[in-house]
């Protein structure tokens, strides 16, 4: 879904990843779903304290960002950690700055061996 605004010009998929993943109950299910995947919502609220509605509402951002993904088995709804948006977040936001830093500090590595060198 593409939001318009002023200031932003298009609100991505990418947004709403940093949305779901700048609250911090958010990321406690993650690393609940990191730690063991397919649980239901008992389990999953079990850990927090809040409501049933608090951490459906918590699940739903996290499904909507497609951080989430469900299954149906029988009567319960089983939760699992999609890693895929979190890979492409990293990706396209921290290997890219990262690499000019690795860039730089092997540029200076090489300076300062040729200063090292006998003439």
């Amino acid at each position: 879904m593409t939001v318009w605004s002023p200031i932003v010009p298009d609100v991505t998929d990418d947004d709403h990843v940093f949305k779901a993943l700048a609250d911090p109950t958010r990321r406690f299910l993650l690393d609940l779903l990191f730690q063991r995947d397919g649980r239901t919502l008992k389990e999953l609220e079990s850990g927090l304290a809040m409501t049933r509605f608090g951490v459906m509402k918590h699940l739903r951002i996290l499904e909507n960002s497609g951080l989430v993904v469900t299954r149906r088995s029988g009567r319960e709804k089983l939760h699992f950690l999609n890693a895929v948006p979190i890979r492409m977040i990293h990706d396209r936001w921290i290997d890219k700055y990262r690499e000019r830093e690795v860039s730089a500090l092997l540029a200076l590595k090489a300076d300062l061996e040729k200063k090292d060198e006998p003439s």
